[in-house]
C-alpha cells in the first residue's frame, strides 16, 4: 500500500503557501476574499500544527530504548485494573482480512481529513462553535506533543502478548520500509482517539438534530481501531480523553477569570466615578458658596 500519511514537509510547505494566500486575500480589504482569507488562514494554522505534530514525532527526551519498558509497564497496569486484554479484542478481526484491511486504511488516512472537514463546517455553519474547537484541537495537540517526547512503544511491538502487527501482515503500515524510527514510540497518547473525540464534541455541541448523539460511534470506532491495530493501548486512549477534558477545562477557567477581571474593573471604574461624585460641591459648601457669599453682600 502506497504511503498515504502526509508528512510533515508536505504539511509544512501546504501551510506557510496557505498562509501566505491569506494574508494576499486579507490585504484586498473586500469583504468576501477578506472572509476567503481569514478561512485560509485558519487553514494554515492548522495544517502547521499538524506538521508541527509530524516533526516532533521524530524527537524523543529520553532514549528510544526505554519505550519497550514503558510500553510493558502499561500492559502490567491495564492487567492490574482488569481492562479488556488486547488480544481478545483482536482475535475475532484476525481470521477477516477484509475488515482488517479496512482497519488498517481507516488508521493510516481518516482521522486527519475527518478533522479538518469538521472544522471546516463549523466555520461555515455554525461558527459560534468554530473558536472553542479549534482552540481545543491546539491546546490537546501541544499537550499531546509534549507527553510524546517520552518514548512508549505502541503494543504491536511489544513481545511475547501475543499481538499481531496488522499494517505490517498486510502491507499497509505508514512506516513503509524505514523500520524502527522514533515516530513509532509515539503511543502515548493516541491523537487519533482525542481528535475524533474532539470531533464527536463538536458535533453534538453544535447541531441541533436528534442523530447528534450518534457522533460518540466515531471516537468508540476509533478507538476499536487502533486496538485491533495494535497501534494504541487502551491507556493511550483513556489519556488522550483526559487531555481533552484538560483542554476543555483550561479554556472554561480561563473564561471564568476573564469574566472575573473583567466584573472588576467594571466595579473598580464605578467606583472612581462615584468617588467623583462625592467630591461634588455640596449644598451651602464650595461651588454653592460663592452664590451665598453674593447674595450677603447684597443684603448689606
Amino acid at each position: 500500500m502506497p504511503h498515504l500519511e502526509l508528512g510533515w514537509q508536505p504539511a509544512a510547505i501546504i501551510a506557510v503557501c496557505v498562509a501566505v494566500l491569506a494574508a494576499a486575500l486579507i490585504r484586498t480589504r473586500q469583504a468576501r476574499l477578506v472572509a476567503t482569507g481569514r478561512f485560509a488562514g485558519e487553514a494554515a494554522l492548522l495544517f502547521g500544527l499538524f506538521a508541527l505534530w509530524q516533526y516532533a514525532g521524530s524527537f524523543a527526551l529520553l532514549p528510544s530504548s526505554g519505550g519497550l519498558t514503558r510500553a510493558r509497564w502499561l500492559w502490567r497496569a491495564e492487567r492490574l485494573v482488569h481492562l479488556p486484554n488486547e488480544v481478545s479484542v483482536q482475535r475475532p478481526f484476525l481470521p477477516h482480512p477484509l475488515v482488517v484491511e479496512a482497519f488498517n486504511l481507516y488508521y493510516a488516512v481518516l482521522h486527519f481529513p475527518v478533522l479538518i472537514a469538521t472544522l471546516i463546517w463549523l466555520f461555515g455553519w455554525h461558527r459560534g462553535y468554530y473558536r472553542h474547537i479549534r482552540t481545543t484541537v491546539v491546546l490537546f495537540t501541544a499537550a499531546s506533543l509534549l507527553v510524546q517526547f517520552i518514548p512508549v512503544a505502541p503494543p504491536r511491538m511489544l513481545p511475547g502478548t501475543g499481538l499481531v502487527d496488522t499494517a505490517a501482515q498486510y502491507g499497509q503500515s505508514v512506516y513503509g520500509s524505514l523500520g524502527l524510527d522514533a515516530d513509532q514510540y509515539s503511543a502515548m497518547p493516541s491523537v487519533h482517539v482525542g481528535w475524533a473525540l474532539i470531533v464527536a464534541i463538536a458535533v453534538i455541541t453544535a447541531s441541533r438534530s436528534r442523530w447528534r448523539w450518534a457522533a460518540l460511534l466515531y471516537p468508540a470506532l476509533t478507538t476499536l481501531v487502533v486496538v485491533v491495530t495494535a497501534n494504541h493501548f487502551w491507556l493511550d486512549g483513556i489519556a488522550a480523553a483526559v487531555l481533552v477534558l484538560g483542554a476543555l477545562g483550561v479554556q472554561r477557567a480561563a473564561g471564568s477569570l476573564r469574566v472575573f477581571w473583567l466584573t472588576r474593573a467594571g466595579r473598580g471604574g464605578r467606583g472612581d466615578r462615584g468617588d467623583r461624585g462625592d467630591r461634588s460641591p455640596a449644598p451651602g459648601t464650595a461651588g454653592a458658596g460663592g452664590r451665598l457669599g453674593s447674595g450677603d453682600r447684597s443684603g448689606q
